[in-house]
């Protein structure tokens, strides 16, 4: 036990760095009038999300866990009751610490999305109801033994949880706060790709706490997650490059990091669940999805900014749809009905699209409705004067560069 102990220790804090990671990541793909701006954002995250989920959020999270049901109790209101344990399993502590991570990087990811054009208030106020009444249900329904668990879907690390949850959750407030001004009219490259470049590094590291982590054990599973956690990414980065180079006649450093991060995605509901070779299959395949995803928000005329749709929701739904294709009993015992190419026929293939559908919908609506709220009431928009001189300045009084 002292040893699963100390994993799910070092794996909170790798799952904990990974926002940090998605603030460069994001912060160097933005103008740089606005690079403190997407930094302050995500680090307010923790601030803001950890003081949630340890009143409300877990509980609602984790409370009536294995019931079946759509949402948990009040019974951990304020950590109540969630103590050191026995020690003959996890500490109950350890464990809500290990969730809180996920819950703190999740809705920080929709950063990425509306990127430029946020008012801080206003994002604070939604990401913290957002927390409440959309990620912590949802939570509940995959990873506390819900409605979706109860079903037989399979969710290893948050690929309904985190990433398909975000990217609907990205779509439902771009439609409340519209585009950038000058979008399409202007360019808007990003202002520094090595800082994209160190978050991607900092991100796939912490990647290995997020999904060998979720075994919350030392132990096999773990490493297969692991190894998994490795070799996706690194196959997508490979499936991006190819079609960007076939398309665009040159490979970049921003097609590589993208690439990687949509094979961390992808991977991420099945990395306990899969094995090798299935990982690099999911990965490479992860990679030339979401890169020919990027154009969804074109024909949609959608502003993501940074991609969250191709990269999270689209990457996030592939790989949970995936898992229905390649879940592997000998893997892991949990699985029930093995994947199709495995001969387990169809069942956890349909569970999955089934899950899959109702996060997206569940997401989309209810978050659409929080950020229509929010912009009738406080606002979720800067202003126009704001968006020209830049967030940093006019939000923050600061600039990241001071020779500009």
């Amino acid at each position: 036990m002292e040893g699963n102990i100390a994993w799910v220790l070092i794996s909170t804090a790798l799952v904990l760095f990974m926002t940090p990671g998605l603030a460069f990541f994001y912060g160097g793909m933005v103008r740089s009038k606005n690079f403190l701006a997407m930094l302050m954002q995500n680090f307010f995250a923790i601030g803001l999300l950890a003081v949630v989920w340890t009143v409300v959020g877990y509980s609602l999270a984790f409370g009536s866990a294995g019931d079946g049901g759509w949402i948990g109790n009040l019974d951990f209101l304020g950590m109540k009751d969630v103590g050191l344990g026995d020690g003959t399993v996890l500490p109950p502590i350890l464990f809500a610490t290990f969730q809180m991570t996920f819950a703190i990087i999740t809705p920080a990811l929709i950063t990425g999305a509306t990127a430029d054009r946020l008012k801080f208030a206003g994002y604070a106020v939604l990401i913290g109801v957002w927390s409440i009444l959309v990620y912590s249900p949802v939570a509940h329904w995959a990873f506390a033994g819900g409605w979706v668990a109860e079903m037989g879907a399979l969710d290893f690390a948050g690929g309904l949880v985190v990433h398909i949850n975000a990217g609907a959750a990205a779509i439902a407030v771009l439609l409340v706060i519209g585009a950038r001004k000058g979008h399409g009219k202007e360019p808007m490259p990003p202002h520094a790709l090595p800082w994209t470049l160190m978050g991607t590094g900092i991100l796939w590291f912490g990647w290995f706490g997020f999904n060998a982590g979720s075994a919350l054990a030392a132990d096999g599973i773990a490493a297969q997650a692991l190894f998994n956690t490795l070799v996706a990414p690194a196959a997508a980065m490979l499936g991006w490059l190819i079609v960007e180079k076939v398309k665009g006649k040159h490979v970049t450093t921003l097609g590589a990091a993208s690439g990687a991060v949509a094979g961390m995605v992808a991977i991420t509901p099945c990395a306990g669940f899969v094995g090798s070779m299935a990982a690099v299959i999911i990965g490479f395949a992860a990679g030339i999805i979401c890169y020919l995803a990027l154009f969804i928000k074109e024909a949609a005329k959608l502003d993501d900014a940074l991609d969250v749709i191709a990269v999270h929701l689209v990457g996030g739904i592939f790989g949970s749809v995936a898992l229905g294709l390649f879940a592997d009993a000998s893997i892991n015992g949990i699985v029930e009905h093995e994947g199709l190419f495995l001969g387990g026929g169809a069942d956890l293939l349909i569970d999955q699209i089934v899950a899959s559908v109702a996060v997206f919908a569940f997401s989309l609506i209810v978050t659409y409705v929080i950020a229509k709220a929010i912009d009738a009431t406080m606002g979720l928009r800067v202003d126009e004067e704001t968006e020209q001189v830049g967030l940093d300045q006019v939000l923050h009084a600061e600039t990241a560069y001071n020779n500009l």
